[in-house]
């Protein structure tokens, strides 16, 4: 088990909550379960976060993952903003938990969230691309520990906002239409 070589900020958001235990493991990268595209989840068109028919949704647009770090990318709409001319703070947290959660798939399993802490760093304006990365801290047992940040107008651009969350591993039945009824 290693730890993916991230360019951390200083002081994350990470509370005891949302830091892992000693001993969690940071597991090397699985790659998306195969049971996990199983229809199920794969292009589910209607997710807030990343879902092409969402009216208002992000549409984060995933830009890739290697070591343990999946990459987005974030456009604030109109539609997303809270002052005149930027994004919503709650919209931002939806970002940040819509990456932590894409960390998690990457660990081979179904996690859900269970705890979001979010720092917010500098305004973003609407119309700004954020760039977004996150990366699992550790797991233990049925919890997961990610953290992530978004960055305004390129991947080295200045920080605007950062997340840390505790994830918890979910049976398949979560996410299916058979649960409502």
């Amino acid at each position: 088990m290693t730890t993916p070589s991230v360019d951390r900020l200083p002081a994350g958001p990470a509370s005891s909550r949302t830091t892992p235990p000693p001993g969690a493991a940071v597991p090397e990268e699985a790659g998306p379960d195969p049971r996990l595209t199983d229809g199920v989840l794969a292009g589910y068109a209607g997710c807030f976060g990343c879902g092409e028919e969402s009216p208002h949704g992000l549409r984060l647009r995933r830009t890739g993952h290697a070591d343990g770090v999946v990459r987005a990318e974030y456009v604030v709409q109109r539609a997303h903003q809270g002052a005149p001319g930027l994004a919503h703070g709650g919209v931002l947290a939806t970002a940040m938990d819509e990456m932590l959660g894409w960390a998690a798939w990457l660990l081979g399993r179904r996690y859900v969230t269970g705890r979001l802490e979010t720092d917010f760093l500098r305004p973003v304006p609407v119309g700004a691309t954020l760039h977004l990365r996150a990366w699992c801290r550790g797991v233990d047992g049925r919890k997961a520990y990610l953290e992530g940040e978004g960055r305004v107008g390129a991947p080295d651009g200045p920080p605007a906002v950062r997340a840390a969350g505790l994830f918890v591993e979910v049976p398949r039945e979560h996410f299916t239409k058979e649960r409502m009824n």
